[in-house]
């Protein structure tokens, strides 16, 4: 069985959806994501970014001859890419490919954790952890990395700075930032994901918006305070064993 996964989205939504792309693999598994994903996904034969295949020429009258004969060689292909736009999901079916293609967020009104609602999907098993395997010495230092997608979904700067000054007096505090955020004076930027992930996995403590940095540390087993502003953390909560949230509306 060749299969090939299609998962765009974000950093947390990649990373929601890491137990539902792992049930899929049941032979050779080939996974396209976003870019900066790409070192994410590590269970697969192989990863690819979606920009780099092509893949959108798919909607023109006379895609790529190479692109249909490698979309070809796959006995499956599940997608969450191109689900909500119909004149994509007809193109692809007038060529007769072997595709799946699936909703990619949960229902609006709904109160199904988000990785539970992609493995009722695939038909995998409620209540399964993302994890990034990675193997680490740990640390004694706090990482806090203050931002996210939303200006909306973020606890004020001054009061993360705050926290800060607190546990400076039982270990060193690290500022974060990610490859998408605004530059913060002082802060560690690693733009490679994989990396990123690594050394928040030494950290002793993670604090965190509701934010893809904050789905990363938690799926690197890392001791994790997340703060949920209007967002429902039932839905979208990082999961752990050592994942705390709290609400902050």
């Amino acid at each position: 069985m060749r299969r090939l996964v299609i998962r765009p989205g974000a950093i947390g939504d990649l990373i929601l959806s890491l137990p539902a792309l792992e049930t899929l693999r049941t032979g050779y598994l080939e996974v396209w994501v976003r870019g900066p994903n790409v070192p994410l996904v590590r269970f697969a034969d192989r990863v690819r970014s979606i920009a780099s295949t092509g893949l959108d020429l798919l909607g023109i009258a006379d895609p790529p001859a190479g692109l249909l004969d490698e979309l070809r060689g796959f006995d499956s292909i599940v997608s969450w890419y191109g689900a909500n736009r119909p004149e994509f999901c007809e193109s692809m079916a007038s060529l007769g490919l072997p595709i799946t293609f699936l909703p990619a967020l949960p229902p609006r009104e709904g109160d199904i954790h988000t990785t539970d609602f992609y493995l009722d999907q695939v038909g995998g098993e409620r209540g399964a952890v993302p994890r990034i395997p990675c193997a680490v010495e740990p640390g004694d230092f706090a990482v806090i990395h203050p931002f996210s997608s939303s200006p909306g979904k973020n606890w004020p700067l001054e009061k993360f700075r705050a926290l800060a000054r607190g546990l400076e007096h039982t270990m060193s505090v690290h500022w974060c930032s990610g490859p998408e955020d605004p530059p913060l004076e002082g802060s560690t930027y690693i733009s490679d994901l994989y990396e990123l992930g690594c050394w928040l996995g030494r950290a002793r403590l993670y604090i965190g918006n509701d934010s893809g940095i904050t789905h990363l540390a938690a799926a690197m087993g890392t001791p994790v305070l997340a703060l949920f502003g209007p967002t429902d953390p039932a839905v979208w909560g990082p999961r752990g064993p050592n994942v705390r949230i709290a609400r902050w509306v």
